[in-house]
């Protein structure tokens, strides 16, 4: 009997590429998609994520959900959050099976009745295939960091990728949907290579040759695995972008030594200056950073976060800061801690680095006015008009013209 599959992804991008990597075998097997909302579900498959105590909430509240809309249906619950709380998630009405981790290979076999029960630790590759122009590649997963205030570590497992001479193949499949640009992902993804004894500059040399692919983003990467070697090879004429998503999480070098990052401040700035210096000059695009940052981790007082402001408004000035608020996992160092920073004063504090963001974007965009760029223009039309990026993520908006959908175009900011 054909299965209708309804697919609900939460989190990261990572999630969204593995939810895909599902359908496509699910869809071979002969099981078709429905919308989770249609009630017509026989398999709602639910991944999950367990970043914050919201994620936690939202995942509950939606399996919840599928179930009083789809009350015959067998939720499936894989992600983040079946890793960590795989008890709490089989008391809720409707879930069937919860796969962590290690058992994401199963998944698949067990909603078409396959499932062999085999739960040994797993690299599942993975790459998104809904839009026409972008895909995400999955390249690594796990992480050996154990940052005090994070969970993935425990929720996604040990740092592990496949072989590079696995993950070409996908790069290719991925260029024969037409698809021209790939977005890199990994929880760690500049840690590549660790279960391989490879690295993460070997394989973007290697994707650099993929032909079809004509653009490509590193979707976050650490500071201290971004070396100058990857940027001076990137910046002398490869197919990746000026775009560089790098997490810095505090700009005040007490907290980064209490969160356990592998750098301090200075190390930061010097590293987005590099860049700058290698890949900026006249004519050529503002090399765009999207830089997140954590407010109110347990101890951080006024004078600490009016440090990680001024970093960022002085020294740093990024294109876009990703601001999340300090979310208390049971479980780690940073839960256990007695100063732990009150709600009202973490709001104030995302919101003073909500308005330096506006003010920082807004000048980003003014320093790309009258440039060239190319935009890859994507397939939805909305309300008569399409929408695409420059290579430094600037989004351009044109009357909707089918001609243009994956194709990359020049204009001017």
């Amino acid at each position: 009997m054909t299965k209708n599959i309804a697919y609900v992804t939460l989190g990261c991008k990572l999630n969204y590429a593995e939810t895909s990597t599902y359908e496509r075998a699910l869809t071979e097997a002969g099981c078709t998609t429905t919308s989770w909302t249609s009630g017509k579900a026989d398999v709602c498959l639910v991944n999950t994520c367990t970043v914050t105590e919201h994620s936690d909430k939202k995942c509950r509240n939606i399996i919840r959900k599928l179930h009083r809309v789809s009350p015959g249906a067998d939720i499936v619950v894989t992600g983040c959050y079946a890793q960590l709380k795989r008890d709490e998630i089989l008391e809720l009405e409707g879930v069937k099976a919860v796969f962590g981790a290690n058992e994401k290979t199963q998944v698949v076999p067990y909603i078409l009745g396959e499932c062999n029960g085999d739960k040994a630790p797993c690299m599942f590759a993975a790459y998104s295939s809904g839009e026409r122009t972008r895909s995400f590649l999955k390249v690594q997963d796990g992480c050996n960091n154990f940052c005090t205030y994070c969970t993935v570590p425990y929720a996604r497992g040990e740092s592990r990728n496949i072989p590079i001479a696995d993950i070409i193949p996908q790069a290719r499949e991925i260029a024969s949907k037409g698809i021209r640009e790939i977005v890199l992902t990994g929880v760690n993804t500049g840690d590549f290579g660790r279960s391989t004894g490879e690295n993460f500059f070997g394989l973007i040399k290697e994707l650099d040759k993929v032909e079809g692919i004509e653009r490509y983003r590193i979707s976050s990467i650490e500071p201290n695995l971004l070396t100058e070697e990857m940027i001076d090879w990137i910046a002398a004429g490869s197919k990746f972008l000026p775009h560089f998503h790098i997490p810095l999480q505090s700009g005040c070098d007490a907290v980064l030594s209490e969160m356990h990052r592998h750098y301090d401040t200075e190390f930061f700035a010097r590293k987005i200056e590099y860049i700058r210096k290698a890949m900026e000059g006249p004519g050529k695009l503002p090399v765009f950073f999207g830089i997140d940052v954590i407010v109110g981790f347990p101890g951080e007082t006024d004078e600490m976060f009016e440090e990680t402001y001024r970093f960022l408004a002085e020294r740093v000035k990024p294109a876009f800061i990703h601001i999340f608020p300090y979310s208390r996992r049971a479980g780690t160092p940073a839960a256990a801690r007695k100063d732990q920073v009150r709600d009202g004063i973490k709001t104030e504090r995302v919101e003073k680095l909500e308005a330096l963001c506006d003010r920082l974007h807004s000048e980003f965009i003014d320093s790309c006015k009258g440039l060239k760029a190319k935009v890859l223009f994507e397939s939805s039309d909305k309300k008569g008009m399409m929408y695409g990026y420059t290579e430094n993520y600037i989004q351009v908006a044109r009357p909707y013209d089918k001609n243009l959908v994956g194709r990359i175009s020049e204009v001017e900011i």
